[in-house]
């Protein structure tokens, strides 16, 4: 079985582990971004205090040049963030948001 399809079955199995939806995300960031953009989305919505989602999920649509929902994810995961008090997660994330508002102007 390759990796992708373990993937898939880990979160058919544990539906409710967070991590096996984000690993699936990962894997799909490398062949298929909209498929990667469609689970982190489903992660966010299920699982929304799960913080590693969201820098990887803002760096994809940042890349894919969805500037909307970009600005979205990264307010909801700064905001979470804050409210799990999980500074260095907010750092990461501040720290791609502001460089991406750079960039931008």
């Amino acid at each position: 079985m390759d990796r992708l399809e373990q993937l898939k079955q880990f979160a058919i199995e544990e539906p409710e582990d967070p991590f096996n939806h984000y690993a699936l995300a990962l894997e799909y960031l490398k062949i298929d971004p909209s498929e990667a953009i469609r689970l982190f989305d489903a992660l966010s919505l299920s699982h929304p205090d799960y913080l590693p989602t969201y820098y990887p999920y803002a760096q994809l649509l940042i890349e894919r040049k969805e500037i909307e929902k970009a600005e979205s994810v990264f307010q909801k995961g700064m905001s979470t963030a804050r409210t799990k008090n999980e500074v260095k997660t907010l750092r990461e994330i501040e720290a791609l948001y502001n460089d991406w508002k750079y960039e931008r102007g």
